[in-house]
């Protein structure tokens, strides 16, 4: 048995896998809250030698659409003229494109290289934040409500908006879910709805939930403005704030070459 770091309840075994082709290790489900996670993950410093998976070829596809979602929540939800943290920004894609739209948008990751961000690292600006953002990033965590309370403390924001694929009821058999990303070994939580509804009462707020697409927040969001921007309606409302925000690529790139 294992304490389970969300509700504190008992995980117990749930089945065994090899990962990173050489480590049987044991997973641990939490019937309360329905966390899935693995024994504690002493591979992991073999696990990050390549912060992002050679594997990961929805990479870029998935930071595009991440990005029109992510544009809709901070225009529509947000405040569009706020300042805005990505943790686990990996390249600093995401970070780009954000700005690209015109949002004021910055970059976090202890783990990568800052490619396409370079400049704009939370370095160059101080909290607070109006919200903080971490796509494929919970997953990572082994102690996801210490990592949302410390990202919440260190950023003085009260909204974290996050992806991470979710199951129902009952954990995917290990040859049916390619999430576990057995061969990565980087993948060591994996929640359903109802974890994070443990998660959201544990921290005193509300949550946003659609699919993989998340949020964590104090304030006030409408649920039928987040349902919408999660519909086939996206296209519209991305292209109309699109129009609205002014892109801070040219004004970046001047910027920067005063210090080449």
């Amino acid at each position: 048995m294992k304490q389970c770091p969300i509700c504190f309840g008992n995980q117990h075994p749930c089945f065994q896998e090899t990962i990173l082709r050489k480590y049987r290790i044991d997973y641990f489900y939490c019937d309360l809250c329905g966390l899935l996670q693995t024994e504690d993950p002493y591979w992991l410093n073999e696990a990050y030698k390549s912060a992002v998976s050679s594997a990961d070829t929805g990479l870029i596809q998935r930071n595009i659409l991440l990005s029109k979602l992510l544009s809709c929540v901070l225009f529509f939800l947000c405040d569009r003229q706020g300042k805005y943290l990505d943790i686990g920004g990996g390249y600093g894609i995401l970070t780009r494109l954000l700005r690209d739209v015109g949002f004021d948008a910055y970059w976090s990751d202890p783990h990568c290289e800052n490619l396409f961000a370079q400049g704009f690292e939370a370095s160059a600006v101080s909290a607070p934040y109006d919200a903080v953002t971490a796509f494929e990033v919970l997953e990572h965590i082994h102690n996801p409500l210490e990592f949302v309370q410390e990202s919440i403390k260190e950023t003085s924001t009260s909204t974290i908006i996050f992806s991470t694929e979710l199951f129902d009821t009952s954990p995917p058999k290990p040859d049916s879910w390619y999430y576990y990303a057995f061969n990565t070994g980087q993948h060591i939580s994996f929640y359903q709805h109802k974890t994070l509804v443990y998660l959201a009462k544990t921290l005193s707020l509300s949550l946003l939930s659609c699919g993989s697409f998340h949020i964590l927040t104090a304030q006030e969001m409408s649920p039928f403005f987040f349902r919408l921007i999660n519909s086939r309606f996206i296209k519209l409302l991305e292209h109309y704030v699109r129009k609205k925000m002014t892109s801070k690529t040219l004004m970046d790139h001047e910027k920067l070459i005063q210090f080449m």
